[in-house]
């Protein structure tokens, strides 16, 4: 077969997504910036939206994300073998631990499921701890928050084999390294944990797919102008949703960094499931 039409194994084409010719740079957006550069970047649009960071959500999905959290922590059904620890990546505004700790209350009366909170931004873990003293877990074992990066947690503040349930929403994105990311989480799951990532994908519909890129070229970022007077940092957002790998190539990547998934398809039985016709997938693996 040409080189050209070769089929990049899944860290090639990420490799290839994340670079320009220069090994030193990676995409921010559509943009290609100094990889050093990156985090600070990424740090930098979320201190900027923190405070809005929920308001924008609603604003921009009509509510619809608070359907596929509810949606994603049901699937994980957290609590159903009793209490379990849980860690939540990107998770500042607190709103997927929260979900994880009600489900777990709710639904198998567990008030032991714990749930460490990590984000690299200070200002989004403002906010979710802002959340939580409205709720019965502040100043509670349940709910701790840690500023640090899913690239590099740690190891003498998150161990290995230490966690049953390792969850990232919308958050695997904005990070450099998404490898990295992958293999920390195999790490500090213990055996049989579960990876769970809800994130923007690609739409798999070309009607579907023409209409959500007018929307979100067009109208997020005038929403972030109006709401969060901050027009730029909702280009990037929606910029890096394209720069994400597709759900085939993202399943294989979390294959590559040691976890056991699906098959490599979409729905029952397979390694992710699309939401709203892929405007969003759910992706888990297990560790063995």
């Amino acid at each position: 077969m040409p080189a050209a039409r070769r089929r990049l194994r899944p860290l090639q084409l990420h490799a290839r997504l994340t670079h320009s010719s220069s090994s030193d740079t990676t995409h921010f957006g559509f943009q290609n910036v100094p990889r050093h550069k990156k985090e600070d970047m990424v740090k930098s649009v979320f201190s900027s939206v923190a405070s809005s960071y929920d308001v924008m959500n609603d604003a921009m999905s009509l509510g619809v994300h608070r359907l596929w959290k509810h949606d994603f922590v049901s699937t994980l059904n957290p609590g159903a073998s009793g209490p379990s620890k849980c860690i939540d990546l990107a998770g500042g505004t607190g709103d997927i631990a929260l979900r994880i700790l009600d489900h777990a209350r709710e639904k198998h009366y567990d008030r032991e499921t714990t749930v460490d909170i990590v984000d690299l931004n200070p200002d989004m873990l403002k906010e979710g701890q802002k959340r939580f003293k409205q709720t019965m877990y502040h100043n509670t074992p349940q709910v701790s928050f840690h500023v640090a990066n899913a690239q590099a947690l740690p190891p003498a503040q998150f161990p290995s084999d230490n966690y049953d349930l390792y969850t990232i929403a919308f958050g695997i994105r904005n990070c450099t390294d998404i490898p990295a990311v992958l293999r920390e989480a195999h790490r500090v799951l213990k055996p049989g944990g579960t990876f769970a990532c809800l994130e923007f994908s690609r739409v798999d519909n070309s009607l579907l797919s023409t209409l959500y890129d007018s929307y979100s070229f067009s109208i997020i970022p005038l929403m972030g102008s109006i709401i969060a007077a901050d027009r730029d940092s909702y280009q990037y957002l929606v910029e890096s949703i394209r720069r994400f790998p597709s759900q085939p190539d993202f399943s294989e990547m979390i294959r590559e960094a040691g976890f056991t998934t699906g098959a490599p398809r979409e729905g029952k039985g397979g390694a992710w499931r699309n939401l709203w016709g892929g405007v969003a997938a759910i992706h888990t693996g297990v560790k063995l």
